[in-house]
């Protein structure tokens, strides 16, 4: 009997000492050693969608127009504000020919007229957002210059495009001489007036939207 009496005691005991709140002493600190993570890599930057060629302004995103019409949709509005920012920042563009084309679907004569006013109207953007209009032609050429194949989707979606030629620019000429240093020297420099060659020069190419 004592001894139960005393376990009892014993065991509320250590129950009334478990809810005493317990102090800790002492200023001692503990140390966390290693290096912080390294943080996240920087997003890689996104490729232009506008890039000027030997002899092409080169898009990487497709000019959308309305169904079977020659108006632009707002949704490429920024592209083609970046082609006329670009135009600006190349005075040595001297003149571009924006170029329609359609595919191989629906009546030759409409498409090729709708192909030339597809053109005109980007060339009537670019003119209002600052481009010389004495910098820019344009021309449709409905469907005689495919560049894939017309009994396919995607083909003909492919043909269906607009492309930004440079016909004529100033190029610079340099005549150099480089010495036992590997050091060069211009020895002449002059700027031509450079045409494009052939009947058309090969463009940057643009995928519009269908018809």
């Amino acid at each position: 009997m004592l001894r139960v009496i005393a376990c009892a005691s014993l065991l509320a005991i250590t129950l009334w000492g478990c809810g005493k709140p317990v102090a800790f002493q002492g200023e001692s600190t503990l140390k966390i050693s290693g290096a912080p993570p390294a943080p996240p890599p920087a997003p890689a930057p996104e490729p232009p969608r506008v890039e000027v060629r030997d002899n092409e302004i080169e898009i990487h995103e497709k000019i959308q127009f309305a169904y079977d019409q020659a108006t632009i949709l707002e949704a490429s509005f920024s592209l083609l504000n970046e082609v006329a920012a670009v135009i600006q920042k190349n005075p040595h563009i001297k003149k571009i020919q924006i170029e329609g084309h359609a595919s191989a679907e629906g009546e030759a004569g409409h498409n090729k007229r709708l192909s030339d006013d597809r053109a005109r109207a980007v060339m009537r953007y670019l003119v209002e957002r600052g481009v010389p209009a004495q910098r820019l032609a344009a021309r449709g050429f409905g469907v005689d210059r495919p560049i894939a194949d017309n009994a396919t989707a995607e083909g003909r979606e492919r043909n269906r495009r607009v492309e930004f030629n440079i016909v004529e620019q100033d190029v610079t000429q340099r005549r150099v001489e480089i010495d036992k240093a590997g050091a060069e020297k211009v020895l002449e420099e002059k700027t031509i007036r450079a045409g494009a060659t052939g009947s058309g020069a090969a463009g940057a190419t643009a995928t519009t939207s269908s018809k």
